[in-house]
Order: C-alpha cells, then sequence, then structure tokens
C-alpha cells in the first residue's frame, strides 16, 4: 500500500516503520519536497538554587558548564541519526542551544533547522537532552539528585504537516 504523505509505502496497521512482515525499516522519503523545517524542544535540569548560583558563575568542580553543554548539545543534534536507529542523517542548517540557570533549573531550549524531506523534530529533542545530560554530568559532585525532565518538542515547521506549537498550558517546564 502507498502512502504519499511519507513518500513510500506502508506496512502492518498502516504504519510507515514496518514492512508487511513486521520489520522495522527506515522510511523511504524520496517522494517527499524538500523544504525549510525547523523545530524547537525544551527541558528542564531541576536542581538546588545554590547549585544554580555555582552554574551561572561558573564555580564548578568540573568547570564552566553553560558553554560546555550548549557545544554538546549542538554536537548531539549533528549525530542524532547515529543514536536514533530509523532517523534519517540531514543537512543541518543551523542549530541554536539556549542553557539559562534561573532560579531552582537549568532551562534548555534547542531550535534546529535544515532544509530537507524530513524534520528535524528527533534532532531538537536530541541536542537538549544531551545538554541536559552535560550540565547534569558538570554538577553531579555537589547534586547527585538533579532531575532532567519535561523534554519536549513545543514547535515545528515545514513539511506537509506545515506549523504546529504546544499550546502555552500544556504541561509543566519550560
Amino acid at each position: 500500500m502507498t502512502d504519499a504523505a511519507a513518500g513510500g509505502t506502508t506496512g502492518r496497521h498502516g504504519l510507515t516503520h514496518y514492512r508487511e512482515d513486521g520489520a522495522a525499516v527506515m522510511v523511504d522519503v524520496s517522494a517527499k519536497d524538500v523544504t525549510v523545517r525547523e523545530a524547537t524542544a525544551t527541558g528542564v535540569l531541576l536542581t538546588r538554587p545554590d547549585v544554580v548560583e555555582r552554574i551561572a558563575s561558573g564555580d564548578l568542580p568540573k568547570g564552566e558548564a553553560v558553554a560546555v553543554a550548549r557545544v554538546a548539545g549542538i554536537m548531539a543534534a549533528k549525530r542524532t541519526h547515529e543514536l536514533v536507529p530509523l532517523c534519517h542523517p540531514l543537512p543541518l542548517s543551523g542549530v541554536d542551544v539556549d542553557v539559562v540557570p534561573s532560579g531552582d533549573r537549568v532551562e534548555l531550549r534547542a531550535t534546529v533547522r535544515t532544509t530537507s524531506r524530513t524534520g528535524v523534530e528527533m534532532e531538537a529533542l536530541t541536542a537538549v537532552t544531551v545538554a541536559g545530560l552535560t550540565v547534569y554530568d558538570m554538577i553531579k559532585a555537589v547534586d547527585r539528585a538533579a532531575v532532567l525532565t519535561d523534554v519536549r518538542v513545543v514547535a515545528k515547521s515545514g513539511g506537509a504537516s506545515g506549523t504546529w506549537e504546544r499550546e502555552a498550558d500544556a504541561g509543566a517546564g519550560a
């Protein structure tokens, strides 16, 4: 059966990532239009206010966490297809990662752009997650109880499905 939106065939129960025999496959996107695509994801690393102050001042045993986490998020976005088995390798046009210490949390935001046949939601999610994990790694000597939470896509644009934005009050976090 052909699925024009996916640019390929669908398998069991109309799912695009399965063949008729149930085997997982990477979706063939060759029939999709090349468009400008963008996705933004957010997340939160919860910790103590005194730890957030140390993050903001760069006074941690492992050094300056904000810049290291930003670079880690950018690197992660570029390697998403190596981490998530059915993701396509994409030519990324831009990756912006913000790491903002505030109160008892570090707010994380990643926006990823491409001109391609498939979206960059997974790249944005990967960037936020790895940036958050990097902050955790940088602060674990002073707070092993920190929690990475509320990782989510908040906006995407481009492609056949167009623009989508999460409602402002839909869930906790950033």
